[in-house]
């Protein structure tokens, strides 16, 4: 199976560390050059890597085979909990448990507050990762909370998630027992005086609030970093500075900058891929950022080209969300934010910045990506 070269030592493991993307880049390329879509790393177990539709389809929809549990979250105690970890055949059950909260008409319910929490656009220049981070932790706290979560709690809560490894993974038993015990404050509340916000939906839930948790320390960071490159890509391209363009702008940017640019699963049993035999317990892993940017399936795959979305993108090669059963519990969240946001954006200029991606748990860019405003808001 074609691999990037290795280290002395340490396999693929200190490159793996300080330079991921380079590293599955160039084992996609060997891998192409090879006529496979399969590639190995030598990460201290066995561990491949995938990068075509046909392999993320497969990994995506055969749950039996492909288990979340012993993937990269079990060892981030921030994702290391609920639905995340649940595999077949509780998952879809647990799934519709928890489905409604997230879903299309129950955001409607939320819209109304959620417009109230949007942040201004400062005057003068800015940092649009800053300003993103400070406007969608507001506005996680009012999905989930009504707005009424500590604030100063909630970003001490998050704020470890932005920092490279090993710092996500740490334990921070302290923290947890002030956040689950502000949750449990909060849900006491909704469940005696009800309310409409996430929070309200998940508390009569066994485990609700652990969903609660887990859910919103995988939304933050993502919503931010996608929030953050649309607005650097609007202020670079301010001819796409509409609301009817925006859906491509977000679609566009995910596409290039996956917040989710690596998944994992474990093998539960042994599978042939192509004529290759994985053992049992493989890590399997799929990479969102290799597929969108594949130069066999899109074309000037690096450039940022909304214009693309007029056509529908290649089955199972773009995948901002992931796919099939596990589809991205808040996806219609994250969308609905940051549409909200950009509809009511002035015009904008880009400044200068570093919009080099940096993997960490999700994908954000090295920043700052300075701006600034140019006119009214919309």
């Amino acid at each position: 199976m074609p691999q990037p070269p290795t280290r002395p030592g340490n396999g693929h493991l200190q490159d793996w560390a300080l330079s991921p993307l380079p590293l599955i880049e160039d084992g996609a390329r060997r891998a192409r050059a090879a006529g496979t879509d399969l590639f190995r790393l030598r990460l201290g177990i066995p561990s491949v890597v995938g990068f075509s539709p046909a392999w993320n389809k497969r990994l995506l929809s055969d749950l039996d085979t492909f288990r979340s549990a012993g993937g990269f979250s079990a060892v981030v105690p921030y994702l290391a909990g609920g639905v995340i970890l649940t595999d077949a055949p509780m998952h879809r059950r647990r799934r519709q448990t928890i489905n409604p909260g997230f879903g299309k008409q129950h955001l409607e319910t939320l819209r109304g507050r959620t417009q109230a929490a949007l942040s201004s656009i400062p005057d003068g220049e800015f940092d649009a990762l800053a300003w993103a981070d400070g406007a969608v932790l507001r506005l996680l706290n009012a999905a989930y909370f009504g707005g009424s979560f500590d604030p100063q709690l909630l970003h001490s809560f998050l704020a470890p998630l932005r920092q490279p490894f090993p710092v996500p993974a740490l334990p921070r038993p302290l923290l947890f027992l002030r956040v689950d015990a502000e949750l449990r404050r909060l849900a006491t509340q909704r469940l005696t005086a009800g309310g409409d916000d996430l929070l309200a939906v998940l508390a009569p839930i066994p485990g609700g609030l652990e969903e609660a948790r887990v859910s919103l320390a995988a939304a933050h960071d993502t919503t931010t970093h996608a929030l953050a490159y649309a607005l650097w890509h609007l202020a670079r391209h301010p001819q796409w500075q509409a609301p009817e363009h925006h859906p491509a702008i977000l679609k566009e940017t995910l596409r290039l900058y996956p917040p989710g640019w690596m998944g994992s699963r474990r093998l539960k049993c042994e599978l042939n891929w192509n004529g290759v035999t994985l053992p049992r317990g493989t890590l399997a892993l799929y990479a969102p950022y290799l597929s969108a940017r594949d130069p066999g399936l899109w074309d000037a795959p690096d450039q940022f080209l909304p214009e693309r979305w007029t056509r529908k993108p290649p089955a199972w090669a773009y995948l901002p969300f992931g796919g099939g059963e596990r589809l991205c519990l808040g996806m219609h969240l994250a969308q609905m934010l940051i549409l909200d946001v950009l509809a009511e954006l002035p015009p904008l200029q880009a400044v200068g910045g570093d919009d080099t991606p940096v993997p960490g748990i999700t994908l954000g860019p090295r920043g700052p990506l300075v701006i600034r405003r140019t006119g009214k808001s919309a």
